[in-house]
């Protein structure tokens, strides 16, 4: 009597709990306001696709412009600050600035894609020998800031290619750059969104409590 209460026991215990290995419920799928589905991360968050101000999906390997979400008409562009290189990135005014490429850390992916890293670098060639890739520079002791430059390594994701890495996240009706990367999760670094910094070499990207509000213009 007692090994059949035992056993009787324990077939409702193992029927209540799912089987090691076993798969989970499939998620739902997020859809757009058209309709379509989106592509769902690990996490489960929707990773929405960026667009640019035609309404146009960014493409990886196409020229775009970063340009200010206010009527404010100006771009990003390269200049020296205070050495001749590399080239550190500034807003400018009155142009569009110099055109810029997206690659996600998984280019073949092909599609550029919110709260993901990737290199951002501009399509020009310069005067220096280093990339026009950029990167977040060494602390600035003179200013107390994190100013973005050139010089980094495309691809290669990991501990060593740290600072090389940004990603586009939604930011009230547009976008902001930040840098977050999630490519070395051992590593050290501080998440903050890209702002701007103005001194006398111009309005300098750097590390900012205030973000630069942007959109992508194709060029």
């Amino acid at each position: 009597m007692k090994m059949t209460l035992l056993a009787l026991i324990l077939l409702v215990a193992l029927s209540t709990k799912p089987l090691l290995g076993a798969a989970g419920a499939a998620p739902e799928h997020v859809v757009d306001t058209s309709g379509k589905k989106l592509r769902v991360g690990a996490a489960g968050a929707a990773l929405e696709q960026v667009v640019d101000t035609s309404g146009k999906k960014l493409r990886v390997g196409a020229n775009y412009y970063i340009v200010p979400a206010s009527p404010n008409f100006g771009g990003l562009s390269l200049t020296n600050t205070g050495k001749d290189c590399p080239l550190d990135v500034v807003a400018v005014d009155g142009y569009q600035g110099l055109p810029l490429t997206f690659s996600p850390v998984n280019p073949k992916k092909g599609a550029v894609r919110i709260s993901t890293d990737l290199n951002i670098y501009f399509s020009t060639e310069t005067s220096c020998p280093q990339s026009t890739v950029c990167k977040l520079d060494d602390y600035d002791y003179s200013t107390g800031q994190w100013f973005v430059t050139t010089g980094g390594v495309l691809g290669n994701p990991g501990w060593q290619t740290i600072n090389n890495w940004f990603k586009i996240d939604k930011y009230e009706d547009s976008y902001k750059l930040v840098y977050c990367p999630s490519v070395c999760k051992d590593c050290s670094y501080q998440c903050s969104d890209i702002g701007i910094y103005q001194d006398q070499y111009g309005k300098r990207l750097a590390l900012s409590y205030a973000p630069f509000k942007v959109q992508f213009q194709q060029a």
